[in-house]
């Protein structure tokens, strides 16, 4: 009886911090505070009533919730966006760590009165930027796609290199006798594992969930997550960068034609925010609060050190040969906040055993706490008041739910029109569309427009496309760009099913081009009429 009671308690309990959780993004976006303020501060409130000392679980939960959002991040960052920054990407996630770390590990030395190894190793713990931060901060400011990319790529490549850094150190703290050049060949090796690993299994991964055809389309969001699952399973055993792997199958698979790409970015969303949640919940429940005031002053210091000290020099140090500008410098400086993977390394020298590994913890818990409380609120502020911000993109939600109602060899492509594209002021019955595509709806800002054949297709539109999979290149290359090498951006068919059932499709056939149907005929003798033409044959066809 006593065994049911707690179990409704805790289930009563999670439905609370669930809804706290969600109801605190709210509260986080109004405010652009790090929504991991909010949960930290759910779970040290709790741990004054519920009382939960488990480093193990909290990092097993904190990784796969990394999985998650790596996942999620790496998806909706495309490859042209950060094409152009990948070399200071790389360079911020390698040459910028390093130099934070040496900065705040001397730093770290003094303050703590630790080793120097050891305030190195503090040092390698806070040297990262967080995915998950900076994803949730970044969403929906209004700045400049160069610095967001930036830091996006940056905060998603860095977290190998911290979780190296901070793994080599313990390791070399418990046997001090370890050669550097060994260390530097397994960094060499874990990178590339990870690389090779997440671009072998981003194909693998794009390739079965296109073929697959499930009964449901709700398989398809759980079948990415759990490749993403595997592939940092697989290249940890390995030997690789597990981190690394997942960023860039995320990316594989992100920038792929994919059946069913909103459901599993809609799905891997909220997963991330379901994971978040827990998983800054049982950070704050792992920290008791009064073990934080007897650190408030070094704590501080340290915080400020790396805000104000650290990081501005590892940003400068990494962006030296670059092209960004110093109030750029300045802004990608401010803006690299740490979160999560701070705070889930800070568990490894609990878990080994370290003298000092509470007092790492308790110290790299009050600096992201406090970097994320100042940092997030001014980000905004400070990129209008550096002229960095723009105006915010022109791209509207979908306002339609597309559903599967049978297996067929059809699909709706989803494509969004950009500047530059070659449909871009032309009527539709002027595309060139083989005769077996249909532009089915077309999203113009907050409208759908019924597509007619002289409907002008508009920069900014969303297209729906049904027609067959045999199709896709054709389609994709009549909404190509006039100018490849300019382009911005390329467009991403979202793939979805026909839904037309199977059993009704079985009787009809997909016109054959350079053949005519009866329909056609039909049609070809209205043409001969005075009557004007307002529907283009493929949608009168449709309609009929």
């Amino acid at each position: 009886m006593e065994l049911t009671i707690l179990t409704e308690q805790i289930v009563i309990l999670l439905a609370v911090l669930l809804l706290v959780g969600v109801v605190a993004t709210k509260f986080s976006s109004k405010f652009g505070l790090p929504a991991l303020v909010f949960f930290i501060a759910a779970g040290m409130i709790l741990s004054r009533f519920v009382y939960f000392d488990n480093p193990f679980l909290t990092q097993l939960v904190g990784t796969l919730a990394l999985v998650v959002i790596l996942l999620d991040g790496g998806m909706q960052t495309k490859f042209v966006t950060i094409k152009p920054i990948i070399g200071s990407a790389l360079s911020l996630a390698t040459a910028g760590v390093v130099v934070t770390t040496v900065l705040i590990g001397f730093a770290a030395h003094y303050i703590l009165n630790v080793s120097l190894a050891e305030g190195m190793l503090f040092g390698a713990i806070v040297g990262s930027t967080d995915a998950a931060a900076v994803f949730s901060v970044l969403s929906g400011r209004n700045i400049k796609e160069r610095i967001t990319s930036t830091l996006e790529a940056e905060s998603g490549s860095n977290d190998p290199m911290a979780v190296f850094l901070t793994v080599t150190l313990i390791s070399w703290i418990q046997n001090p006798e370890q050669e550097i050049w060994e260390l530097l060949l397994s960094f060499v090796l874990e990178m590339g594992i990870g690389l090779a690993a997440g671009l072998l299994l981003g194909w693998i991964a794009v390739k079965s969930i296109n073929l697959i055809n499930f009964d449901s389309s709700g398989l398809y969001p759980v079948m990415a997550v759990a490749f993403a699952v595997l592939t940092y399973g697989l290249t940890s055993v390995a030997h690789g960068s597990g981190l690394l792997a997942v960023y860039v199958m995320a990316l594989v698979l992100g920038n792929s034609d994919l059946t069913y790409r909103q459901s599993i970015l809609q799905f891997n969303k909220g997963f991330a925010w379901i994971m978040q949640i827990t998983m800054f919940t049982l950070l704050g429940l792992l920290v008791f609060p009064a073990d934080l005031l007897g650190i408030f002053l070094p704590g501080l210091v340290l915080s400020l050190t790396l805000m104000l000290i650290a990081r501005p020099a590892g940003v400068l140090a990494a962006l030296l040969f670059s092209k960004f500008k110093f109030r750029e410098q300045l802004l990608l400086s401010w803006a690299g906040l740490r979160g999560a993977v701070p705070i889930v390394l800070a568990t490894y020298p609990l878990l080994a055993g370290l003298e000092h590994g509470q007092l790492f913890f308790n110290v790299v818990f009050f600096v992201i706490l406090t970097s994320a409380a100042v940092q997030g609120p001014t980000i905004s502020p400070l990129a209008r008041r550096l002229g960095l911000s723009e105006e915010g993109s022109g791209h509207g939600h979908s306002l339609l739910e597309l559903v599967s109602l049978g297996k067929t060899r059809s699909e709706i492509n989803h494509i969004h029109i950009h500047a530059g594209m070659k449909a871009v002021g032309r009527p539709i019955r002027e595309l060139g569309l083989p005769q077996n595509v249909l532009v089915t709806a077309i999203i113009r800002g907050e409208q759908i427009v019924t597509p007619l054949g002289e409907t002008v297709i508009q920069e900014g539109d969303t297209l729906y496309i049904l027609g067959p999979k045999a199709e896709r290149a054709s389609i994709k290359k009549v909404f190509s760009f006039q100018d490849t090498s300019l382009s911005p951006v390329s467009p991403e068919p979202e793939l979805i099913p026909d839904p037309t059932p199977k059993a009704a499709k079985e009787n009809v056939e997909w016109p054959r081009a350079g053949t005519e149907t009866e329909t056609e005929k039909e049609k070809e003798k209205e043409l001969e009429t005075d009557e004007p033409q307002t529907q283009d044959p493929p949608l009168e066809r449709l309609k009929k």
